[in-house]
């Protein structure tokens, strides 16, 4: 097995299994340390003991890599790789997530993701998506990094750079959407210029800050940005948190039926964020907007390469509460997502 390779796959699926960043990042400096050495160099260095000496390898990434050149898949690569396939999922979860061609809402390190925009692409080729909204945060949340409009418009020439890569290189690949997850303020405004906005192929309307504020306070925020015709998915719209390491919080209180309906009327989806720790909405409100009408968007909410396996939990509670797959937009083929979301531009 390639060493480098299996470097990479450790640490998507310890990003999968949410393991602390520390570790992760281990793994995939030791994988950058080796990228320039030739196969013939690499095995010379790890005959000699010059491997071990090398600046980004540890002992564990040493004997990873010592193993796959002994022509195995390495024991700590296959315990992983156990532990996934070992996870269990409904007949009609398994069929949804087979139907998802796309994913909105991810991150990059250009905001507080943990890995370049390429290494997120090159991920999402080896998983089978056919597109992938870049959807870095907003200016105003400045703890995660987020983009001003100077930063935006430079990404937003990087998207336009990697679509044109690919083609040039003839692989189809994954057709990387520009966008973003946009802060929604105070006033219900959305935080960016929206010269910018219009530029975007997607944009996820959030909100991040005062969570806690009454029903109708946070009801007014939820449908000033709803109404706003460049919004297409309103992100993890409760806030709450269930489980895991930045421990619980609470659903926001809003308005659902007003919130809904205004979804439905103005075309903009419900994400079933997919996170484990978000599950947001809870089954109630989904079947709320269901009964509603709304559309839906099962995203990652993606902060690392391995994240983006998180749609399978998405599509399993989809499943479970029979989310109709046609009202589900990352089931489209990107020619017509396209053409819902740049209906507002």
């Amino acid at each position: 097995m390639d060493p480098i390779q299996a470097l990479s796959e450790i640490a998507f699926w310890l990003e999968r299994e949410r393991a602390p960043v520390f570790k992760v990042q281990a793994f995939r400096r030791s994988s950058a340390a080796l990228a320039s050495l030739s196969e013939r160099e690499l095995a010379a260095r790890a005959r000699d003991g010059r491997l071990k000496a090398m600046k980004g390898i540890g002992g564990r990434s040493l004997e990873v890599v010592q193993q796959a050149l002994a022509g195995g898949v390495p024991d700590y690569l296959q315990n992983l790789r156990d532990h996934a396939a070992a996870e269990t999922f409904s007949d009609a979860g398994t069929a949804l997530f087979a139907q998802l061609r796309g994913d909105l809402h991810t991150h990059s390190d250009w905001s507080d993701g943990t890995t370049s925009v390429q290494t997120m692409v090159q991920a999402a080729a080896a998983l089978g998506r056919d597109y992938l909204a870049l959807t870095d945060h907003s200016p105003n949340l400045t703890i995660a990094n987020g983009l001003s409009a100077d930063r935006l418009a430079a990404e937003l020439d990087l998207v336009d750079q990697i679509n044109i890569d690919q083609i040039n290189a003839g692989d189809g690949g994954v057709r990387l959407l520009s966008g973003i997850e946009v802060d929604i303020l105070d006033d219900g405004a959305l935080d960016q210029q929206p010269e910018l906005l219009d530029r975007l192929d997607v944009v996820v309307a959030s909100l991040h800050s005062h969570l806690r504020a009454d029903e109708s306070t946070v009801t007014r925020r939820l449908l000033g940005a709803i109404t706003d015709p460049r919004t297409n998915v309103i992100g993890h719209i409760t806030g709450r948190l269930v489980e895991g390491g930045r421990g619980t919080r609470p659903q926001s209180q809003f308005d659902a039926q007003r919130v809904f309906a205004a979804c439905a009327e103005h075309h903009v989806a419900v994400e079933i964020n997919s996170r484990p720790e978000r599950q947001d909405p809870p089954d109630d409100l989904v079947r709320l907007a269901i009964d509603a009408g709304c559309l839906f968007s099962i995203d990652s909410d993606a902060h690392a390469p391995g994240h983006l396996d998180f749609l399978r939990y998405g599509a399993e509670r989809a499943a479970a509460n029979a989310v109709p797959v046609h009202r589900i937009v990352t089931t489209w083929p990107v020619e017509r997502l396209l053409e819902w979301s740049r209906a507002g531009r």
